[in-house]
């Protein structure tokens, strides 16, 4: 484990993190653990610039997706994009997911046990198909989670598919198994499985295959149990591409670091120093829609 003025890198169970500690180290701080995009931020160090949440008091562990980064399979980068296009579903949504449930566990708790963290419920942040495993992460009860918050994330696997159909002028050809797995992650349908307050963050410039899930999901948990926010202007990522670097936060990532600071100062009991980024239209009960459609 190494560790700079700020940041502490190292390895979890297998797992690899980029740790940011809360200002004062000698009060108790919650955890918050995020999941990275498969796009810009595409790495936990990446992510960690993108999404510093420095106001926040709590230790804030960004994780390695597996067949990411360090654990890009052989070929680096061009590799994963080889497994991708060769079947985006069974070659790297299933099994990258079922990697990150088996992980999980060990990961938090041996987090727990080098960073000094108390026990505690945990808050989630994850982009895009990291929101995805967030989501499924939410499905299960091995790990407490207080509130989790997701950026564009895949909250129905079979319209990102549809879009890439579309994008990359190709086509995905379905079989049972592969239906199985977006039945499987349809968080749409498996919305009254998921175990806590949920801030959904989309980009006004999203495809719809990933606002029209977000905002349908948010309709399914209710406003009690859901926030919906857009920020304006922002596609699907928030880093400079190809986001394999830590990169200068762009003024889209403020503001979907502003939701997340407020949304976590909120869910988890701690303090926060300032308030979110007026630009942003809310919309708790799903009614308000985004700026421009």
């Amino acid at each position: 484990m190494t560790m700079s003025v700020e940041a502490i890198e190292g390895v979890a169970a297998g797992v690899p993190f980029v740790a940011l500690p809360p200002s004062d180290r000698e009060r108790p701080a919650p955890l918050v653990l995020t999941w990275h995009l498969l796009g810009a931020p595409f790495s936990e160090a990446a992510m960690a610039a993108a999404l510093p949440m420095r106001r926040l008091h709590a230790w804030r562990v960004h994780l390695g997706l597996p067949l990411t980064g360090k654990r890009f399979p052989e070929g680096g980068f061009e590799g994963f994009f080889r497994l991708a296009s060769e079947d985006n579903v069974l070659n790297v949504v299933e099994p990258l997911t079922k990697q990150v449930e088996a992980e999980f566990p060990a990961a938090v708790a041996e987090l727990r046990s080098s960073l000094s963290i108390e026990d505690g419920p945990v808050g989630l942040v994850g982009g895009s198909q990291g929101g995805a495993v967030a989501l499924q992460m939410l499905t299960h009860a091995e790990i407490e989670v207080a509130a989790a918050a997701l950026v564009n994330p895949v909250t129905q696997l079979a319209p990102v598919i549809a879009a890439n159909e579309r994008v990359y002028d190709i086509t995905y050809h379905w079989s049972d198994r592969s239906r199985a797995v977006a039945n499987e992650y349809d968080y749409v349908r498996r919305a009254e499985e998921l175990t806590a307050p949920v801030l959904l963050v989309i980009g006004e410039e999203d495809d719809v295959s990933i606002t029209e899930p977000a905002e349908a999901l948010h309709k399914a948990l209710g406003e009690r149990r859901s926030e919906l926010v857009t920020i304006p202007g922002m596609a699907h990522e928030f880093a400079e591409a190809p986001g394999l670097e830590p990169a200068p936060q762009t003024e889209h990532a403020k503001l979907v670091d502003a939701e997340l600071t407020r949304w976590f100062a909120r869910h988890l009991g701690v303090d926060r120093t300032h308030r979110a980024a007026p630009s942003c239209l809310r919309s708790s009960s799903g009614s308000q829609d985004r700026a421009g459609s």
